[in-house]
């Protein structure tokens, strides 16, 4: 295993993500896992011009594994995609930019195994849809599942170079 993967291997212990989502079955649990890994290791806050330095303050998972709705039909190969909103601190972080490298990782890692979807949020974006009672958003984060949180998990010991 090269370094970049061994790096990606020991962000945190499997378990803490995968008791998160113990309703789902093994393989969806493990790349779920695997996922948010991904995407707290990969991520790119260098670089920004911004009055903070970058930082994940939750990975979420919405959608049909958070609902307990998803569907997997082999026959056809059409399964429920995997929806991932990930909340950071500045709207500088939140740019699409960023996450080019994460969403090639999880790409590369995934294949064609599951649909990724993956968006970004500020902390001010969900402060405005709380202030406008926007309830496309809050109902999602209400619903979902809340896979990383920076003020209760472990932090990374650096980013991926």
């Amino acid at each position: 295993m090269h370094g970049q993967d061994q790096f990606i291997e020991d962000v945190y212990a499997r378990e803490v993500v995968m008791a998160r989502v113990g309703h789902l079955i093994r393989r969806k649990q493990q790349e779920i896992e695997r996922i948010t890994r991904i995407v707290r290791a990969a991520a790119s806050f260098e670089g920004v011009a911004a009055p903070v330095s970058g930082k994940i303050l939750k990975i979420v998972l919405i959608g049909p594994y958070a609902r307990r709705t998803w569907y997997e039909d082999k026959a056809s190969l059409y399964f429920s995609d995997y929806e991932f909103w990930v909340i950071v601190n500045h709207t500088l972080y939140a740019d699409d930019t960023r996450w080019c490298r994460a969403k090639a990782i999880i790409a590369r890692e995934l294949g064609n195994r599951c649909a990724v979807s993956l968006s970004v949020f500020s902390k001010a974006d969900i402060k405005s849809a709380k202030a406008s009672k926007d309830h496309f958003i809050l109902d999602r984060l209400e619903a979902g599942i809340v896979l990383f949180k920076a003020s209760r998990d472990a932090p990374l010991p650096h980013p991926i170079t």
